[in-house]
């Protein structure tokens, strides 16, 4: 990892050899799209990664599928382990 993103997505696809990787600060998001083509493609699904920093420097992350929450965990500040609330 080249640089310090709270968020990193690591991408693995068969037209791919190895596995590919990019990192966010505060908000990744991914918009599938299915059809037969770039230019006869559908919306499918979006999902998202939200980073925030609280107020008692505990960090906050959320896991969104459609705008939906699915999975939140906090880092409390010092520690290296997350708590999963969701």
């Amino acid at each position: 990892m080249g640089r310090m993103y709270p968020i990193w997505n690591e991408v693995e696809a068969c037209i791919y050899k190895s596995s590919k990787s990019y990192g966010a600060r505060d908000t990744g998001s991914v918009s599938v799209k299915v059809g037969t083509s770039a230019s006869n493609s559908h919306h499918f699904v979006k999902h998202a990664v939200t980073h925030r920093i609280n107020e008692d420097g505990s960090r906050e992350y959320r896991f969104y599928v459609d705008g939906e929450i699915v999975k939140k965990a906090t880092l409390e500040k010092g520690s290296k382990e997350l708590q999963f609330a969701i």
